[in-house]
């Protein structure tokens, strides 16, 4: 048995997030969490670029529960690489009250496809972050988008800002519903109604199959916690422009964090910031989740 080691500079999740002052519309959903191992019964991937702490879907339940969310939608993570296993036991133990995303290879047979959906699988993360993966030739996107789409699975899209405009009209051409992790991490120093959050807003305006997320405050911000000022006028923005097409969620267990760690609580704080309404918060946290992850239950 191979015993896994965290990364010295690895930043466990917070011990003790504070409750809420934010009372959570009823059916809420976390739209973007992971699950790490145990790496003991779910091994972590020989290529991955970084060894986490263990994160396992007790510890996940038991935030859920905290922070007074209903259902998770538990994101596969690049540690566990295409071992799909860590997530798909998480779903297998919610009682229904979680969907996945997952990590697919080009190679995947139709069978193993098919296994993922019936396990409560809705998509799968295609990741373009540089210091995260390493580069797979575009064909191999498209051919394995179009196998999705049968389906009904939507892509995840991850990237930096700055790689947006390269990746224009790959991304646009995709014949799925597309969801945009983090904003597509704009660089919150500039100017939200400036030319490079501009290409974004314009992406989601021209592709009525994009969908956002406007999560990671902690991720993006400069200003820092609690408040994360900066990261507010981006991500109301999405929020209010396109309600129908956003999502939220933790990050939990904030992956690769460097300079802090959140507290859970505080960022269940932020929501009624991008989110001023009970409308915008009904839709942000229930009705768009809903309707992607658990269509069967809202027709």
């Amino acid at each position: 048995m191979t015993t896994f080691r965290m990364d010295p500079d690895w930043l466990p999740f917070h011990p003790s997030p504070s409750r809420p002052s934010f009372r959570l519309p009823t059916g809420a959903v976390d739209a973007h969490c992971h699950v790490f191992g145990p790496g003991d019964s779910f091994p972590f991937a020989p290529e991955r670029k970084y060894t986490p702490c263990d994160a396992p879907k007790e510890k996940l339940w038991e935030l859920r529960d905290f922070l007074g969310f209903s259902r998770n939608v538990i994101v596969q993570a690049t540690c566990h690489g295409h071992d799909n296993r860590a997530m798909c036991d998480a779903i297998a133990h919610s009682n229904g009250k979680a969907r996945g995303v997952a990590s697919v290879s080009p190679a995947i047979s139709d069978e193993d496809l098919a296994e993922l959906d019936r396990s409560g699988v809705r998509g799968a993360r295609f990741n373009f972050v540089k210091r995260l993966v390493d580069a797979r030739p575009q064909h191999e996107y498209e051919t394995l988008a179009a196998r999705l789409s049968p389906l009904g699975w939507h892509v995840v899209i991850y990237f930096e800002a700055a790689d947006l405009a390269e990746r224009y009209d790959f991304f646009s051409g995709l014949p799925v519903t597309i969801v945009v992790d983090h904003m597509g991490r704009p660089d919150v120093t500039k100017d939200p109604d400036g030319p490079e959050f501009g290409l974004f807003l314009r992406f989601m305006r021209e592709n009525d199959n994009v969908w956002c997320k406007a999560t990671c405050p902690e991720r993006l911000s400069k200003s820092g916690p609690p408040e994360y000022d900066d990261v507010v006028p981006f991500a109301r923005r999405v929020v209010e422009e396109f309600p129908e097409r956003v999502l939220w969620g933790t990050d939990w267990p904030h992956p690769n964090m460097k300079s802090h760690m959140p507290d859970d609580g505080k960022l269940v704080d932020f929501i009624p910031r991008i989110a001023p309404t009970r409308d915008l918060q009904h839709r942000l946290l229930v009705d768009n989740p809903m309707r992607l992850y658990w269509p069967e239950e809202t027709d």
